[in-house]
């Protein structure tokens, strides 16, 4: 109960913040995005590639990451093959299951819970995420109609990605950033992480849940709640990274689905009423799962 006081309730009540604003206000939800990520995300970005000490947990990192996603969705497909699921129901599900909320959730439990080391591997965590999701969501949610092509040129509108790369130059060839101009970027960093929180909370105020089906839905949450975290320990078991590095992965691991997975899920046509319904439960469920999580870990 301490945890959950401790870490959730705060993040809690920043998300129900958003939530409360969006039913009242009916804000414009995309200028907010795009504010977010064409400027306050890549500045902390910035800031955090810029300072980290980079070695090869990172490289761990990228290869825990690939090989979750991997698992994740042999895992939906096995599924869907013994239910005889369409090919659209397959991309939800996936869609559903294998992308993490790592970003404006994952991020601030992690602060929370584990201070400013933890909150570095946790923001190169969302960035690496954000590269998976543009590359493989896009292709899951637009299969047979962009294709990978449109899933890398995706990738690349990403203005998180040049600003780890040239934070990496200028850390790699240790060059020196204006003093003056860094400290405009540190402001705008201090206030990504308040902002992606509210626009979470305001996202969810605009999730619908139409005709659920509530098999599909049990499938998502178990698997994103449950095996995920599950499956992250023992990818984790076997790969020597820092312990706490290792708690962030399986922190991580346990986010309920990226709302950014609806907007995929809307704009393709890949089963977005059950997208929707799994984002929004798994969010609800991960009150209480997220404090086990934390609570196990220690």
């Amino acid at each position: 109960m301490a945890i959950f006081f401790q870490v959730m309730l705060p993040v809690l009540l920043i998300f129900l913040c958003g939530y409360l604003l969006q039913r009242w206000q009916r804000l414009n939800l995309k200028a907010i995005s795009s504010m977010s990520i064409y400027i306050l995300s890549p500045c902390l970005v910035f800031r955090t590639f810029y300072q980290a000490d980079l070695n090869s947990q990172y490289l761990y990192m990228v290869l825990f990451s690939l090989l979750l996603l991997l698992t994740l969705i042999v895992v939906n497909k096995l599924y869907v093959k013994w239910r005889h699921f369409t090919p659209a129901e397959e991309s939800g599900l996936i869609l559903s299951t294998a992308f993490m909320n790592s970003g404006n959730y994952g991020v601030p439990v992690v602060l929370f819970a584990y201070g400013e080391a933890g909150f570095h591997y946790a923001v190169s965590f969302m960035v690496l995420q954000s590269i998976i999701m543009n590359f493989f969501g896009v292709y899951y949610a637009a299969r047979g109609r962009t294709g990978m092509r449109k899933a890398i040129g995706l990738v690349f509108q990403m203005p998180v990605i040049y600003a780890a790369i040239l934070a990496l130059l200028f850390q790699v060839f240790q060059i020196p950033f204006p003093a003056n101009f860094y400290g405009a970027i540190e402001m705008v960093a201090d206030a990504t992480i308040p902002v992606v929180m509210l626009l979470l909370g305001m996202q969810l105020a605009e999730l619908k849940l139409n005709h659920l089906n509530w098999e599909k839905i049990g499938f998502g949450v178990l698997t994103r709640m449950i095996l995920s975290p599950v499956l992250a320990a023992l990818l984790l078991h076997f790969l020597p990274v820092d312990e706490l590095l290792k708690k962030v992965l399986i922190v991580a691991s346990a986010m309920p689905t990226a709302a950014t997975t609806t907007m995929y899920a809307l704009q393709f046509e890949a089963e977005p009423d059950l997208v929707s319904g799994i984002t929004l439960v798994t969010t609800l469920v991960s009150i209480c799962t997220i404090s086990i999580v934390l609570w196990l870990l220690g």
